[in-house]
């Protein structure tokens, strides 16, 4: 069952086999604690002799390791003896219901279904009914795209986002009687994990007639105050990902020749978790940067010479400690004002008439430039304020602490800045991201 004009699909999952012990089936999501061989290392112990979602995943701790290609082929064959074994076994049509318990939040809730690729650019100034968040960096594509090329199946952590400030697409399926299909603890400190069937086609069509209505195009220009088209969906994790699986769809067409004789091909869906960007459970949390291996005092004669070519003056405010820098950025008005450390020199960094809505975009602007005019520099991105406070205080490093985003903003920033830079927000932490669970045959 299709509904085109939302762009929605509704999924065949697959789910494993009855009995199967779902604690060591679901792992977190593959781009997760990236730089922790350990976490890994100790997730297999754990799944070891076990059915499991880390056997059809590549964590991305492993990319640069010299058995790349084979671990890939490994996760296709497993792939392939899943189905073949009755290890996965494909449900009548139907989403499903999440209800996810984290180390942070008590609740936070979701539906798996599946959306059109035909409905997704992630170029700038797309004006798609899906789009991506934050600039998609096409040098992560390829990696992604040798995993899901051969893969019979696909098994998401893709979450995406929908403004539904009076919670009517998710929200109301709670309120139903529904087949609880699985409830169980996530390893790793990763919480509680709860899903319910939702195949009745009164809910279904209930989902896609609430959703027709935030894509209505009156109500849509209302509410934002713009002329342009609607975007419906908003990529939440998972942004490189789901362009992936648009890379090879798009493949597939080319190789078709005619791409009307493939339309109904599966590979044209990719499953997701879809998220109210107002549900309680969801938490932004911010990133902050840190520079390495520079002069300070180059850093802020750049800075000013950049943003005054922009006429968005810049001035550096000497601060004696961070929270002297958090209160004067704090108190200024008008423009975008931001605390720093320089090599254990404490300040705020003022722009004055920014172009930009975000905090970010405006430091992000910059320091793209300046990195690639100081190839010997580098930048890592930090979630908490003491580490950049530890490493900017070092010799030749500067940190700068940047706001978390407003939830509430998050779609009207999109619509009229395009997508955000890369590493503006995090959904929670690293514990608190999707754990694979339910997988979709693309083959």
């Amino acid at each position: 069952m299709n509904f085109a004009k939302i762009g929605l699909q509704v999924p065949k999952i697959l789910f494993p086999k009855p009995g199967t012990d779902m604690q060591r089936w679901a792992v977190i999501a593959c781009d997760q604690y990236t730089s922790d061989r350990d976490y890994w290392e100790r997730l297999e112990q754990q799944t070891s002799g076990s059915i499991s979602t880390l056997n059809l995943i590549f964590p991305e701790v492993y990319l640069e390791d010299e058995d790349a290609e084979e671990r890939i082929g490994r996760i296709n064959a497993t792939m392939e003896q899943y189905l073949a074994d009755g290890s996965l076994v494909e449900q009548e049509p139907g989403f499903v219901l999440v209800d996810r318990k984290t180390s942070e939040v008590e609740s936070r809730k979701g539906l798996v279904l599946a959306l059109d690729l035909e409905q997704y650019d992630y170029n700038k100034g797309a004006q798609s009914l899906i789009r991506a968040t934050e600039g998609t960096i096409l040098d992560r594509l390829p990696p992604r795209i040798k995993v899901r090329k051969n893969a019979p199946i696909e098994l998401p952590h893709i979450m995406v986002l929908i403004d539904d400030p009076q919670k009517t697409v998710i929200e109301p399926l709670f309120n139903e009687d529904l087949e609880t299909v699985y409830d169980f603890e996530l390893l790793q400190n990763g919480g509680h994990l709860k899903g319910y069937r939702v195949s009745d086609e009164r809910l279904i069509k209930q989902v896609a007639r609430s959703l027709e209505k935030l894509a209505d195009p009156v109500t849509y220009r209302q509410k934002y105050l713009t002329e342009d088209a609607v975007m419906l969906y908003a990529m939440g994790d998972g942004n490189h990902s789901f362009a992936t699986a648009k890379a090879i769809w798009e493949q597939l067409k080319a190789d078709a020749g005619d791409p009307a004789t493939i339309m109904d091909h599966p590979a044209r869906y990719a499953l997701v978790e879809l998220v109210n960007v107002h549900d309680p459970g969801l938490e932004f949390e911010a990133i902050h940067r840190v520079l390495f291996n520079l002069n300070t005092g180059h850093l802020l004669e750049r800075m000013e010479s950049f943003f005054a070519e922009r006429k968005t003056p810049f001035g550096f405010i000497p601060c004696a400690s961070l929270a002297e820098a958090e209160q004067k950025a704090a108190r200024e008005i008008g423009c975008h004002a931001f605390p720093c450390v320089l090599a254990g020199r404490f300040g705020v960094c003022k722009v004055a008439s920014p172009e930009y809505t975000l905090v970010v975009a405006t430091l992000q602007g910059f320091l793209d430039q300046y990195l690639e005019e100081q190839p010997e520099a580098r930048i890592d991105y930090i979630h908490g304020a003491q580490s950049v406070s530890d490493l900017g205080s070092k010799a030749h490093n500067a940190g700068f602490y940047l706001p978390a985003i407003s939830k509430h903003d998050l779609f009207r920033t999109i619509i009229f800045d395009g997508a955000l830079p890369r590493k503006t927000f995090s959904m929670g932490e690293a514990d608190e991201k999707r754990f694979y669970l339910e997988c979709r045959n693309i083959k």
